[in-house]
């Protein structure tokens, strides 16, 4: 019985072509839109994080001051020193990596091309906390750390700027008016989560930094790598205490320094995306809605067209259930056809918004199968009031029905 009212129904759809596509658009639109909008936001929640753990895992950053977080925040509190790094060593647990960082902008040139560019001052365990690998050479050593060597290492964008097809090992680099050695290339990064080339750096000892290029022994920004995800908390308010007591801060009294546990802003970002991509999903669903009044307003006018058509087959012995079948079926044929439809644009769609902005492809099987499972709902729901009214027909008014 039940292939029979599916084969009737493809009967009615061919018959009314034009009808049923236009019937379908309302469901074909509704699921394309959420399909294609949360697939969208799914893989710029994905961008975003991946971003993020590209500045280190279980990363906190330490800055002077109380300024917003960000790349070049400036601020007007005293910076951090060597003692402030050594006291936070001494005293911290559970700790991967620890590296003191200042920054400057300056010009690099090699041969005849200039670059402009980010000079970092740090030591070894700065590729550790921010998870550098090399694509070739090596980290500082301890001796030319400690005695401030005319060494540098340089990201991916200063290599294809001034480099080209040259291996840039050994030569030498011009930083401002000093130049130093290249001993290491760091593998590529990409954009960090603020929008700034983490490939266009070079990086040289923190004491050689000090010496020639910033003229001063401030440290902008520690950063610090635990080891384990749970003791976060814990080397966070460690971190807090040390530093209250290095920089003399009384009881009462605001910190004069910023503690950033990226995990948490990684987890705040994404929290964002998540509610936007669950606030356009919904605004794509109410298409849906109208798809579902659409199929209700075209099954109520099939009902009308069909009705010496379904009199006589109630006058023949069909039973009203089986009447009730076949209208709801047919509208079930409609609501799912549309979803099917929708879900495959809606996918192109997504694909081709992820080339054109360049995130992750994030389609959640999950998220189709619910859109399908939608649309049957559709079908029934916004079928049933015309099957019922279909199967309840006088059969005797029904024949009488011009």
């Amino acid at each position: 019985m039940l292939w029979e009212a599916v084969k009737l129904a493809f009967q009615s759809i061919r018959r009314n072509a034009m009808r049923s596509v236009l019937t379908l658009l309302g469901i074909v639109i509704g699921v394309a839109a959420v399909i294609a909008m949360v697939t969208i936001g799914s893989g710029t929640s994905q961008k975003v994080q991946d971003n993020l753990a590209k500045l280190g895992s279980n990363m906190l950053i330490l800055r002077p001051g109380q300024s917003t977080f960000g790349p070049g925040g400036a601020t007007e509190a005293r910076a951090f020193d060597e003692r402030t790094v050594s006291a936070l060593r001494s005293n911290l647990t559970g700790v991967r990596a620890l590296a003191p960082t200042a920054q400057k902008n300056a010009k690099v040139v090699f041969g005849a091309l200039n670059y402009d560019t980010t000079v970092t001052g740090t030591d070894s365990s700065y590729f550790a906390a921010q998870d550098w690998s090399f694509r070739e050479g090596r980290p500082f050593s301890d001796s030319e750390i400690r005695s401030g060597g005319s060494v540098c290492v340089i990201g991916s964008t200063i290599v294809s700027e001034l480099f080209g097809t040259l291996d840039p090992l050994g030569s030498r680099l011009r930083v401002g008016s000093f130049a130093c050695d290249v001993i290491g290339v760091l593998d590529s990064k990409g954009q960090s989560a603020f929008g700034t080339d983490q490939d266009n750096t070079v990086l040289m000892p923190l004491r050689t930094f000090h010496r020639r290029i910033a003229g001063n022994t401030r440290i902008g920004s520690i950063s610090i790598s635990v080891a384990e995800r749970n003791d976060i908390p814990r080397v966070q308010a460690e971190t807090e205490a040390v530093l209250r007591e290095v920089r003399r801060v009384g009881n009462g009294e605001e910190d004069d320094f910023t503690v950033r546990d990226m995990t948490q802003i990684a987890n705040t970002m994404a929290m964002t995306s998540t509610l936007l991509t669950g606030l356009l999903g919904a605004v794509a669903a109410v298409s849906l809605l109208v798809g579902g009044i659409g199929i209700m307003n075209i099954m109520l006018v099939s009902v009308t067209e069909r009705t010496r058509e379904i009199g006589i087959r109630l006058a023949i012995g069909a039973l009203e259930r089986q009447v009730l079948s076949q209208f709801l079926v047919e509208s079930i044929v409609l609501a799912l056809f549309g979803g099917i439809i929708g879900i495959m644009i809606g996918l192109a769609l997504a694909g081709a918004a992820s080339i054109l902005m360049d995130v992750p492809f994030a389609a959640d099987i999950r998220v189709i199968a619910l859109a399908f499972v939608v649309s049957a709902a559709i079908g029934v729901v916004f079928g049933y009031f015309p099957a019922r009214r279909a199967a309840r027909l006088d059969p005797i008014e029904a024949l009488r029905h011009e």
